[in-house]
């Protein structure tokens, strides 16, 4: 592409239909997620705090620089290590991913338990995508309104850890939709077939 007026405006328009077409996918992404029950000034500080550690970092290095600080959600006040694993197989790339993951904190407290668990059990994998599609279901449980204390989050977290400890596996991931979707069901929770736990 010459370097002239009409080039320099033609790569001018890719860029800014590249960035449109990134926020669409971002915003399509976040569609079936529920809301953060914490505020996002409250996980100024956490980053800030954060700075100090060198990043790619570990569970384990994340909770000793930030372990004791507390967070307040809709559903009560959380100490970090409460949230992140205490592991070295868990890493965090930025703080930001911190943030992410205490920002749903019933979530980021089952995934502690599953993730921990996974460290007794050292030749069961658990993969990414795995763990994605459990927290894709938890977050789906998550956003079920009537479900005000989050039983079904706490029930196929519960689940999952009895099929580790009496399979010695994980379930698959669609095991656990079919998990979620059972939970839902027999507690009167309508779940469409075009929906995540519509398995």
């Amino acid at each position: 592409m010459a370097d002239d007026k009409d080039g320099r405006n033609k790569q001018a328009r890719n860029a800014d239909r590249r960035q449109r077409e990134r926020a669409i996918a971002e915003e399509l992404e976040r569609q079936d997620e529920t809301e953060p029950p914490v505020e996002t000034a409250a996980l100024d500080g956490i980053e800030a705090e954060l700075e100090s550690v060198e990043f790619p970092a570990t569970g384990t290095e994340t909770v000793a620089a930030v372990g004791d600080r507390e967070v307040e959600s809709t559903e009560g006040t959380y100490a970090i290590r409460e949230l992140v694993p205490d592991t070295d197989t868990e890493t965090f790339d930025a703080p930001s991913d911190v943030r992410r993951r205490v920002q749903r904190p019933t979530i980021a407290a089952t995934m502690k338990r599953i993730v921990e668990a996974n460290e007794a059990h050292p030749n069961v994998d658990f993969g990414a995508s795995q763990r994605e599609a459990y927290e894709k279901t938890l977050r789906a449980l998550k956003a079920i309104d009537a479900d005000d204390d989050d039983e079904g989050v706490r029930v196929v977290g519960d689940w999952i850890l009895e099929r580790l400890r009496d399979e010695g596996e994980f379930p698959g991931s669609r095991a656990v939709r079919q998990r979620g979707a059972e939970f839902c069901r027999s507690n009167g929770y309508q779940v469409r077939d075009d929906e995540w736990l519509g398995v």
